[in-house]
């Protein structure tokens, strides 16, 4: 299963790909840049501040700066993995920036009840400028 992150709400792609992953499915998703976060932009950067500046450099919280990762640093925390089934559902989850090119010939699916047009809140930002601004490329 192929889904396109484009103008989607990370935690309800998230979500779902979670659960398609604990039944079984292979999910890839790509366009993971353009996911976006719902909130105010200013709370949001502060939230990501206030997680940098907690522990140390050697020892963590690692925050992951690159968009592919951070994303699916999210669909991690809803799966169980600590647990082995949490441990094989994350594994075949695969965030992609972009679309690759082994997959440009197939047709990835969008979600409906995840776009953000559907949010009557017009205050989000995307992943990319999230990681931008915590420092990634």
């Amino acid at each position: 299963m192929i889904i396109d992150a484009n103008n989607l709400i990370l935690g309800r792609v998230g979500t779902y790909a979670a659960k398609k992953a604990l039944l079984g499915e292979k999910v890839d998703i790509v366009n993971c840049e353009s996911c976006v976060v719902t909130g105010d932009k200013k709370s949001i950067f502060e939230r990501y501040r206030k997680f940098l500046q907690r522990g140390i450099h050697s020892k963590g919280p690692h925050v992951r700066k690159t968009s592919d990762r951070f994303v699916k640093r999210a669909i991690r925390g809803m799966l169980p993995y600590k647990k082995d089934k949490g441990i094989k559902a994350f594994k075949s989850i695969k965030c992609h920036i972009g679309i690759p090119e082994e997959m440009k010939s197939q047709k990835p699916e969008t979600l409906k009840n995840a776009n953000i047009e559907k949010v009557p809140n017009l205050k989000y930002i995307t992943v990319k400028d999230i990681c931008k601004h915590i420092g990634g490329k």
